[in-house]
């Protein structure tokens, strides 16, 4: 077994865990939506506030173990290792520091200082807030596109265009939240 093999199983290792954090986001999402109740919602934060560490530390894994595969194998100025890695820090951030977790933080405090019972009104909004499950959803499809990089290594235009196409496909796939606020705010 080589060095590149184990570091190349601790990088796969990162992503698997980055889409279980992810997965467990969106599942917690899905839920959220459909509770009832203030003792629902804390319940489903629970999960949420353990798959946050899962998530960050498979990511910081999955960086480091990149950028030694990068430097050591590759070069930065790979075609697909450049717009891999300006995604991470183009796309992802803005995704998880200005639209995810400040309305998580919101909905957290909400839920602290609600009472026991029925979901509030402006609780139940914020959690149907289509602006966090689409950039949740974006996230998640701009994370699968650097993984379609990774795994089929494509030109500098072609690994362009599917950083773009994966863009697309996330923020598309949350046109239907945005309908239903819409329709809900009718």
């Amino acid at each position: 077994m080589s060095r590149y093999s184990i570091v190349l199983f601790l990088h796969v290792c990162g992503d698997v865990g980055i889409f279980v954090g992810l997965g467990a986001q969106l599942l917690s999402l899905m839920a959220l939506r459909r509770a009832k109740s203030v003792e629902q919602v804390r319940t489903i934060l629970k999960l949420i506030a353990m798959s946050d560490p899962i998530a960050g530390i498979s990511a910081l894994l999955t960086i480091i173990v990149g950028l030694y595969l990068a430097l050591t194998v590759w070069g930065l100025l790979t075609g697909w290792i450049a717009v891999a890695l300006g995604s991470l820090i183009v796309l992802l951030p803005p995704l998880l520091r200005i639209i995810i977790e400040p309305r998580m933080r919101h909905i957290v405090t909400m839920v602290e200082q609600a009472p026991e019972g029925p979901l509030p009104a402006a609780l139940d909004l914020r959690i149907h807030d289509p602006a966090l499950g689409t950039a949740l959803q974006t996230a998640t499809a701009v994370v699968l596109g650097i993984v379609f990089l990774m795994t089929n290594k494509p030109s500098l235009a072609g690994s362009i265009l599917a950083m773009i196409i994966a863009l697309i496909l996330g923020l598309a796939s949350g046109l239907p939240l945005w309908r239903a606020a819409r329709l809900n705010r009718a």
